[in-house]
């Protein structure tokens, strides 16, 4: 595991779009974590080896657009997506405190960098990410708050 370098946090608001410009999201704080997921959902969804993510309290996130369901849907997740181009945006997990925004879309992107790894299991051989902290599957409940805590050390 590497040591968290301290990564500058973006002024906030950050605007960002989806491919085609359709659906403007903006996000009004900053993130609590950020993450690299090797599950093979994520790579479906990404046709990526992984996806990235950013996760942000509710109601920081502000979306200006129409976004319906993609991917796999199930009571316990809803993944929004533009109409239009089809670009995956963010997802909601039911339950959570967050929802889990695709950084890349955001004009600046410094709030990609993955803080964690989480479905190490599922992982292409071959993908690697600059994250501090991997996790088999998802981080344990219990490891949340000193992730949270360390993550927020990382940022200037």
């Amino acid at each position: 595991m590497t040591s968290p370098r301290p990564l500058p946090s973006p002024e906030t608001p950050l605007t960002g779009t989806c491919r085609c410009g359709a659906v403007t999201l903006t996000v009004t704080a900053p993130p609590i974590m950020t993450a690299a997921c090797h599950c093979t959902g994520c790579q479906s969804m990404s046709a990526s080896a992984f996806s990235l993510t950013m996760m942000v309290p509710l109601g920081a996130l502000e979306v200006d657009g129409e976004t319906t369901l993609g991917g796999a849907r199930s009571p316990d997740l809803d993944h929004h997506c533009c109409p239009a181009c089809h670009g995956w945006l963010y997802s909601r997990p039911a339950g959570m405190p967050f929802i889990n925004i695709r950084p890349t879309l955001f004009d600046d992107p410094r709030w990609a960098d993955p803080f964690i790894e989480t479905m190490g299991a599922e992982r292409q051989p071959w993908a690697t990410t600059p994250a501090p902290h991997s996790y088999e599957g998802f981080p344990p409940p219990e490891d949340f708050p000193a992730l949270l805590e360390a993550f927020a050390a990382t940022r200037l």
